[in-house]
């Protein structure tokens, strides 16, 4: 089954249709690539998949255990580098807004690192994931 159909609008812009949902997703070239930068660049959206899967996964795992994880956040830092110009690092920084024991913030870390996106993304790009925590 197909997952989406991307179309090219001109001047370094495409749309892409999430075919289940009709969603859309708007994607620009970056400024620093010839684009605009009014919309996620194609990297921005591999970068932000990571964290969004990371939150997902934890997600699912807080879910089986009766946790409501509803708030938490991700900051996302793409690092771009030349020849061949790619991603080269993406940094993930996830907060939670409530308090949860040593060993619950043990398996939410751990369920993180195993998300499908981490597991997909090639090994020369580093990934740096912070997890904060409040305070027991």
């Amino acid at each position: 089954m197909t997952t989406s159909k991307a179309t090219y609008q001109g001047d370094l812009r495409t749309s892409a249709i999430h075919l289940q949902s009709n969603n859309e997703i708007i994607t620009d070239a970056p400024t620093d690539n010839q684009g605009k930068g009014e919309a996620f660049s194609p990297t921005d959206l591999l970068a932000t998949s990571l964290a969004s899967c990371m939150l997902t996964i934890i997600g699912i795992k807080a879910r089986d255990m009766d946790i409501d994880i509803a708030g938490t956040t991700s900051e996302v830092t793409k690092v771009m580098t030349a020849d061949p110009r790619r991603v080269s690092e993406i940094h993930v920084a996830i907060t939670f807004n409530k308090k949860l024991d040593e060993k619950t913030q043990k398996i939410f870390h751990n369920t993180a690192l195993t998300c499908p996106v981490a597991k997909s993304i090639h090994p020369d790009i580093m990934q740096k994931v912070t997890i904060n925590f409040k305070s027991c």
